[in-house]
């Protein structure tokens, strides 16, 4: 008898206790913790998203300065050679270095755009865990709490009101690659001057390259932005939490 009583009182032969579920108490992660790694997470891409910013606006600026004192350089040999051979063999020179800082600017961009968007859709789901452990907040939270893509871009700022193509238009990248088509179609048309070509046939070639040069900008952008990505599938869509709400 007093073996039985030892065994069943240090547990040894009996059937063991269920484990809790995690967050309940006595077992798993307290909520409280929880609430911590993801409030840590939260500034984390806070500060990634704020980096990425600060990037394009400097790469930007850079590109749009260069491009300044190209303008301001330029000027100053035309002036000193009466739109000569000398202008034309300088512009030569010059401008295809500041197309070339003024495609990787676009790429840059685009990149930073990305990783914006992959911090907001982190943020997106890290308030879906909030609303999760804590649903009494919901109501005092103005961003979303899904990550479906319509979600994604409400959290970015993108639907203001206006038009998707006009929001897009008034964008950086957009900016950035009118300026590349522009410089490209100078290029073009300075080139076919030098080469003997008469005013209206260097002002169609400088058109065309712009048209071009402003098509495959495009096109690039559009690929980029709706090649797939496993990271961006939904895991928190929007119509999952009005059936659960």
């Amino acid at each position: 008898m007093s073996i039985e009583r030892s065994t069943a009182g240090t547990g040894i032969g009996a059937e063991p206790a269920p484990t809790p579920a995690p967050g309940e108490a006595g077992g798993g992660t307290p909520v409280s913790l929880q609430l911590q790694v993801l409030s840590t997470e939260h500034w984390s891409l806070l500060a990634s998203r704020s980096l990425a910013w600060n990037e394009s606006f400097s790469r930007a600026g850079m590109f749009l300065s260069t491009l300044s004192g190209a303008i301001v350089a330029l000027a100053l040999v035309a002036q000193a050679s009466d739109f000569g051979d000398g202008f034309r063999i300088f512009a030569l020179v010059i401008l295809p270095v500041v197309l070339f800082i003024g495609l990787t600017t676009l790429v840059r961009l685009g990149i930073a755009n990305y990783h914006d968007g992959l911090t907001v859709l982190g943020m997106n789901r890290i308030r879906a865990a909030y609303f999760e452990r804590v649903p009494e907040v919901r109501p005092y939270f103005v961003m979303p709490g899904t990550d479906d893509r319509e979600s994604t871009w409400r959290a970015m700022g993108m639907d203001i009101g206006f038009p998707m193509p006009l929001v897009l238009l008034a964008s950086g990248p957009a900016l950035i690659g009118v300026l590349n088509a522009v410089i490209a179609g100078a290029i073009g048309a300075i080139a076919a001057i030098q080469l003997g070509a008469d005013t209206g046939l260097s002002l169609l070639i400088a058109v065309i390259v712009f048209v071009l040069v402003f098509i495959a900008q495009t096109a690039f952008g559009r690929r980029e932005a709706l090649r797939t990505r496993p990271e961006w599938e939904p895991m928190f869509p929007a119509e999952s939490r009005e059936d659960a709400g």
